[in-house]
């Protein structure tokens, strides 16, 4: 299957994916250095500076490009707002997908995250190879629990780890290609 950024963008009910842009820099830079928003993600917060040329490597970077992360925009469907931003990773090889999500506060219980992830799920199912789709969450985040699931994926492992310094159970999620009617 072939490497395509023209399956961006992609309206998925409330929600547009679309690649982050330069104007989205205040949103971005605001909900991504929230301590809250922060918990339960590996990255920490970034300075202007580093936020603007995040934006500006993932507007070039290819999606679907094995072994590295994009990231791409959640936005509102009605005004192209952007509330949030979607992790997209394709293991080396193919062998398989990984999602991450980031919301807004002022963004959340709306149907947004659901409705990305299920867009991105379909996304890497139409234009990669990969079997398999994970998503990765802290236990405790009962938010991120309720999209894996309201999505379709299954519970496949419960790890404990240490995460920024703290010992966690992290649940690994999974969908496979086959659960989503992709052949």
């Amino acid at each position: 299957m072939a490497q395509s950024n023209l399956s961006l963008p992609r309206l998925a009910g409330p929600v547009l994916l679309r690649r982050l842009r330069r104007a989205d820099l205040a949103a971005f830079h605001a909900y991504r250095g929230d301590p809250a928003v922060c918990r339960y993600q590996a990255w920490s917060p970034m300075s202007g500076a580093e936020a603007s040329e995040f934006i500006a490597e993932m507007e070039a970077t290819p999606l679907f490009q094995p072994g590295k992360w994009a990231q791409i925009a959640i936005a509102r469907a009605k005004d192209g707002a952007l509330v949030g931003d979607m992790g997209l990773f394709v293991a080396e090889g193919c062998k398989s997908a990984e999602i991450g999500f980031t919301l807004s506060p002022a963004a959340r219980s709306r149907g947004y995250a659901s409705a990305a992830a299920a867009a991105s799920i379909q996304l890497l199912f139409e234009h990669t190879a990969v079997p398999r789709v994970f998503g990765i969450t802290d236990a405790r985040n009962a938010a991120s629990v309720r999209v894996l699931e309201r999505v379709g994926m299954s519970r496949a492992e419960s790890r404990e780890v240490v995460f920024k310094g703290e010992p966690c159970v992290e649940w690994v999620y999974s969908m496979a290609r086959s659960a989503t009617g992709e052949t």
